[in-house]
């Protein structure tokens, strides 16, 4: 199956909105690199540095460029797949059905030789909120990011494929996520992505994640007056959209920015978005 049936016109183009005018959170550029803690700082030190911003910005619809998407040029690909999970909640079908079937749709899309899934995670908005709630799936993020960063990328082949990474390193490598709804379609805040080739080295800000046994390390996004920013409305069970987050070949898409949004035009009494996204390494020969 190729990438041109795997990302042709969808059925939603006749009736889709051109685009909406939304708030993205971005980062502002200080003096201090900044961080985050995934779980609880050392005692008398914040969670977090660094301060985002709040701007309004035009995120056109991408549907009707969906059969044009390249992940290797734009950042991100819209592709039609029928997944054979029935319950993405249930952790173990998630596993044993989910990540085989998501690799395997990343070696179709991109032609990579190998791809290993090392990582997925569901989220679930609370019905009124965009908070996390205890013992509930994590909310959709809610600040423009990018996974991984020129250094980080490298690592985290380090630390997935261990004693086999340096030799996978000599070729070229890429991290691509897999985003999409579970349950029903991403109605209520879907996914802004940036293009990447609208995206300049300044807007990228590598900013520390700090884990209890290793740091890790993300891009947060400032604004720019030339970003163009892109979603797609209603995205169906049936459909993904795949994300660059870091590639080893500097004459491709390398990062591609992404945020959830607050849609304005979002229907009252919409069901809260419920979606799951897959890390993937893909290994090229």
């Amino acid at each position: 199956m190729s990438l041109d049936v795997l990302a042709r016109s969808f059925d939603h183009d006749s009736v889709a909105p051109p685009g909406v005018d939304a708030v993205l959170n971005f980062a502002v550029r200080t003096a201090d690199k900044p961080y985050a803690y995934a779980g609880p700082p050392p005692e008398g030190v914040p969670q977090e540095r660094g301060e985002y911003r709040p701007q309004t910005v035009h995120i056109r619809n991408a549907r009707p460029d969906a059969d044009r998407l390249r992940l290797d040029v734009e950042g991100f690909a819209l592709v039609r797949h029928e997944s054979a999970v029935e319950d993405f909640f249930d952790e173990a079908q998630t596993l044993a059905l989910g990540h085989p079937e998501t690799a395997a749709l990343v070696r179709e899309v991109t032609g990579a030789a190998r791809v290993v899934v090392f990582d997925h995670t569901v989220r679930k908005r609370a019905d009124g909120s965009n908070d996390r709630l205890p013992g509930q799936p994590r909310p959709p993020a809610s600040r423009v990011h990018v996974d991984q960063t020129i250094w980080s990328g490298p690592q985290r082949v380090r630390q997935v494929m261990g004693s086999q990474a340096e030799a996978l390193l000599q070729r070229r490598a890429a991290i691509v996520n897999v985003w999409r709804p579970i349950g029903y379609a991403a109605r209520d805040w879907p996914l802004a992505l940036g293009d990447a080739r609208s995206i300049g080295p300044d807007d990228l800000i590598a900013s520390d994640l700090i884990f209890p046994h290793r740091r890790g390390e993300t891009y947060r996004v400032a604004s720019s007056p030339g970003q163009r920013w892109s979603y797609v409305p209603d995205l169906g069970v049936d459909e993904a959209i795949l994300i660059k987050c870091w590639d080893s070949d500097e004459s491709v898409a390398r990062f591609a920015p992404h945020s959830g949004f607050e849609d304005p035009t979002t229907p009252p009494g919409t069901p809260p978005r419920q979606s799951i996204e897959f890390r993937t390494i893909a290994f090229f020969d």
